[in-house]
């Protein structure tokens, strides 16, 4: 089941990939794990995934530890809090979702006492939607210049989470619009190249839309299992 699912999303991504003219080769796959079993993880890592998105600081260190023996990459997807840095620092390979200069500075900050360059995109608010994390448009700029004066932490690219839409088409303005913001940066800072956008529902218009990442869960690995307390 698992596999044909994989099988299943990589397919459409390939043809999304086409649709926009684009090498698929240049869109990673993040799996995401929030809520699931370490069974499923090591099935999908024995199928050949190798990068998994968690959304909690706590309930990544625990699977981290216990699933080992694998070349996984882990990746923070979820909106990170300055007390949680220490550890993020320490298992994440990407951290997706910086949202503030205080942000920065401190996994910087920590970045530096374990002597690592930290990887992050920055992460864009781009509806009204309070519960939404992110920097505003117009801020995205002086966090990229305050981020590319420190020393321990590397700024890739960005991240966004639209709002939610039955419809996927509903939401490709807010994909474009990502993108738009990312090749105007491009001209002065030609290192911000990532775009992780799109997940199970939409991931096919946020390819078509230039994402180079995908964030996708429940279209792998079905409903999440009920959430531990961590």
């Amino acid at each position: 089941m698992l596999a044909s699912r994989i099988s299943s999303i990589f397919k459409k991504m390939t043809y999304a990939a086409l649709r926009a003219g684009r090498n698929p080769e240049e869109i990673k796959l993040i799996a995401v794990t929030k809520a699931q079993p370490d069974d499923k993880i090591i099935e999908a890592a024995d199928l050949g995934l190798r990068i998994f998105g968690e959304n909690r600081v706590q309930e990544a260190k625990v699977k981290i530890e216990r699933i080992k023996g694998f070349n996984i990459e882990w990746h923070m997807i979820g909106h990170l809090q300055t007390n949680k840095v220490k550890d993020a620092v320490k298992i994440f390979s990407l951290i997706h979702s910086v949202d503030s200069e205080k942000l920065a500075i401190t996994i910087d900050k920590e970045a530096e006492k374990i002597n690592k360059i930290q990887r992050v995109l920055v992460q864009v608010k781009l509806s009204e939607e309070e519960s939404k994390y992110g920097v505003v448009e117009e801020e995205v700029e002086n966090i990229i210049k305050v981020i590319e004066k420190l020393k321990n932490i590397r700024v890739e690219g960005l991240m966004t989470i639209p709002p939610y839409f039955e419809n996927p088409e509903d939401v490709r303005p807010y994909f474009k619009r990502l993108r738009q913001l990312r090749d105007l940066l491009l001209n002065k800072y030609p290192f911000i190249k990532e775009l992780s956008m799109g997940m199970s529902h939409d991931f096919e218009v946020a390819i078509e839309e230039g994402a180079t990442m995908v964030r996708i869960g429940t279209a792998l690995f079905g409903q999440r299992i009920k959430e531990e307390v961590i």
